[in-house]
């Protein structure tokens, strides 16, 4: 069995200062892969990290204070591999992959086209290189669990006001029909398997602090899982209470074969 946790942190630095050490001493999952970590590995305190129980593994941004992703993990990975390959992606630390026997997880931090056309029309190029990616990896990756934040609400029930967001970054008709391609091309959105019901969202507008407290949010955090481990699904959940970033945890439970 493994416990398997995606989750945006929005600056490393600044949700150990909220708590998020002390949260990893809960013993929350095994593999816990982060978004948004907005370091480099000199300023990241892995000593602490570890002596919370956890091993972990950075890809950094060229850029500092942006993007970046890391895996955390109890037991030390097979493998872990840095990047997807493709320049600009990699020098802005959005992809990395640790393998565990013969399932391989992933943590992918979406850029987000909330800046401007520019990032927009980026967020398109990198949609389709991750999709090569991704399709290049499943020839002699079989089992694959991708998690990250997204940067798209999938589906109306995944965003608290689909009408009025019809035309956002993260919810256009674009973006979506890239998740329906991408669920298409062999995977499941595993919290949806076990979770049909709304109201579940991962993010929330961290410049509109009542937005949390009312859960208008989006479901943006995605842990997908290719379609030979669905029936491997045990519990999936969503961690709203947990508050480090503007983002909460999403949860995966499976019973992955050795």
């Amino acid at each position: 069995m493994m416990r398997i946790i995606t989750y945006n942190v929005n600056g490393i630095r600044a949700a150990i200062r909220k708590g998020f050490l002390e949260w990893l001493q809960t013993d929350p999952a095994d593999v816990i892969c982060l978004q948004e970590v907005k370091a480099h590995m000199q300023d990241i305190d892995t000593g602490a990290i570890l002596k919370a129980g956890y091993h972990s593994y950075w890809f950094c941004a060229d850029k500092k204070g942006y993007s970046g992703v890391g895996i955390l993990s109890k037991t030390v990975p097979d493998k872990v591999v840095n990047g997807n390959g493709v320049h600009q992606s990699d020098m802005e630390g959005r992809v990395m992959r640790a393998d565990f026997g013969k399932a391989s997880i992933i943590s992918a931090y979406f850029p987000s086209g909330t800046t401007g056309d520019e990032r927009q029309q980026y967020k398109y190029i990198w949609l389709d290189e991750f999709m090569d990616y991704i399709s290049h990896l499943r020839k002699t990756r079989k089992e694959l669990i991708v998690c990250g934040d997204y940067n798209i609400a999938h589906h109306e029930i995944d965003i608290h006001n689909p009408v009025s967001n019809k035309k956002s970054s993260g919810f256009l008709p674009e973006e979506r029909a890239w998740m329906d391609r991408f669920v298409a091309s062999g995977f499941v959105d595993s919290f949806r398997v076990l979770n049909k019901e709304p109201h579940h969202y991962t993010w929330w507008h961290q410049l509109r602090p009542s937005t949390r407290l009312e859960n208008k949010g989006w479901r943006i955090d995605y842990i997908m899982v290719t379609e030979n481990l669905k029936s491997l699904i045990v519990a999936v959940d969503i961690y709203p209470m947990v508050k480090h970033s503007d983002h909460c945890p999403a949860y995966l439970e499976i019973n992955l074969k050795s």
